[in-house]
């Protein structure tokens, strides 16, 4: 038999998780910010782009607490303060709360909600855990980068994409100014990590 909603710890999971993704949306867009400060627009893309699907995330998990609408519920929770000058340091710390949402938070928010009676909402955290996994991977792959001083720069030939306008750059860094729209060259970005090049993508004829 199922547990009652209002009296579950379904419930306040649900609340817990709302909170922690509007806080990481919070967070990624203030870490955003500082990145643009710094002149490293991609990492800022990347920071923004992963804030959207973390306010996507916590609208699922809001909706779930839909029968509930206009009461109050307290929850006790730890939430991480992710602040530093350091940008690498700001990717590495998403990163590692982006794995503990996987491989722990939302697990066990997910076993909760099945032995309670709550299909849809063990569904929610159980893919939702899988898209923070690929957050954590993307943070990471973006703190290597910067770590190794080759985030605009490779050992071989690569082809780069200006963020802002488009243009591709084959060199093994790029320039310091787009020879196109003149941005800095903060906006460029390998063109396999660019956004919708179709760079290996296959689709089904």
């Amino acid at each position: 038999m199922a547990t009652d909603f209002r009296n579950s710890e379904t419930k306040d999971n649900l609340m817990r998780a709302f909170a922690g993704e509007s806080q990481a949306r919070n967070r990624y867009t203030i870490s955003a910010s500082q990145a643009k400060k710094q002149n490293l627009y991609v990492v800022s893309a990347v920071f923004r782009f992963t804030a959207d699907q973390e306010k996507e995330h916590a609208s699922i998990f809001y909706n779930h607490l839909s029968s509930l609408s206009g009461e109050n519920i307290h929850i006790d929770g730890a939430y991480p303060i992710d602040i530093s000058q350091d940008t690498a340091k700001l990717l590495r710390l998403a990163q590692h709360n982006e794995y503990e949402e996987h491989d722990d938070v939302y697990k066990k928010f997910a076993q909760v909600a099945k032995e309670e009676g709550f299909p849809g909402v063990a569904a929610s955290f159980q893919l939702i855990a899988e898209i923070e996994k690929t957050h954590g991977d993307r943070f990471g792959l973006f703190a290597d980068l910067l770590e190794q001083d080759k985030l605009f720069v490779s050992d071989v030939e690569t082809a780069w994409m200006c963020l802002e306008c488009g243009h591709i750059y084959r060199g093994t860094s790029v320039p310091e100014f787009c020879p196109v729209c003149h941005h800095d060259r903060g906006y460029f970005i390998r063109l396999e990590l660019a956004p919708y090049t179709g760079v290996n993508l296959h689709f089904a004829k």
